[in-house]
């Protein structure tokens, strides 16, 4: 597997803050009798995968990544309280081993770093039972213009250039109308998609960096040779976010999506 579909996962499990209260709007929305069979799509370390079983009483999670460390850490989270309860599986989003499976798909922050949403869309539809409920968030159009603009230019200078100068991101911040065609397209009915503001202030530039590093840049600083090549591009992003107002702040965007096949 490549480098670059693994994640940190204990330094993710404890800067996601952010991703887990956006998470939490999404489970608000679900509406299940506790029964169900339920795919977590992009489940991360497991900490909304917990909310989803607690809502299952006597139904089961399949918590899915692309990522070998998320799941693991997603495993050793939720085995020892949920046991059978919950299942774990390593697979491509773009490419899910399922066909009229699960009663409902729930995912946040992640759709967004799939980079085909046409791909994805059809394997969400096949995964689905007749009927079943597609209800999910990620990033969407807006999205973090500021900082991206920002990674831009300063890839572009040396001494990062060498490195990041052709380095593209393969981030889709779909808009909510894209994303109802390509919904539709794949066969969804009763489709609703909308786009909400989620700035995030961050109380200095240490957690400023921390963040970056774990869940928006790592891409990025992976192609950087050394750590004081990725320090030093870390510090400059908090240098300029400094001087924001407020300072130390993330101009998120989600993308909501209720969909049925």
């Amino acid at each position: 597997m490549s480098k670059s579909h693994e994640w940190d996962s204990a330094a993710y499990q404890r800067i996601s803050g952010p991703q887990y209260s956006w998470g939490q709007k999404v489970l608000a929305r679900l509406k299940l009798r506790g029964d169900e069979l339920v795919l977590d799509a992009g489940c991360g370390t497991g900490r909304l995968t917990a909310g989803l079983l607690e809502q299952l009483p006597n139904g089961r999670v399949v918590a899915l990544d692309l990522s070998q460390n998320m799941v693991a850490m997603a495993r050793e989270q939720l085995k020892p309280r949920f046991a059978h309860r919950a299942q774990f599986v390593v697979a491509d989003l773009q490419h899910l081993p399922f066909q009229n499976v699960f009663d409902c798909i729930f995912s946040t922050a992640s759709f967004h770093w799939v980079p085909n949403h046409d791909l994805l869309f059809c394997g969400l539809h096949s995964a689905l039972k007749p009927g079943a409920w597609l209800i999910a968030q990620c990033g969407g159009h807006g999205n973090l213009v500021r900082l991206r603009e920002r990674v831009t230019r300063l890839s572009r200078r040396a001494p990062f250039a060498a490195y990041l100068k052709n380095y593209r991101d393969s981030w889709v911040f779909a808009d909510a109308g894209a994303t109802a065609t390509r919904l539709k397209g794949a066969g969804f009915v009763d489709i609703e998609t909308w786009l909400e503001p989620a700035p995030t202030v961050f109380s200095n530039a240490d957690r400023y960096r921390e963040f970056l590093s774990t869940a928006v840049l790592h891409r990025h600083l992976e192609l950087l040779p050394d750590e004081s090549h990725r320090k030093g591009f870390l510090d400059e992003l908090a240098r300029q976010a400094a001087n924001d107002d407020p300072s130390f702040e993330l101009d998120y965007w989600r993308l909501n999506i209720d969909a049925r096949r």
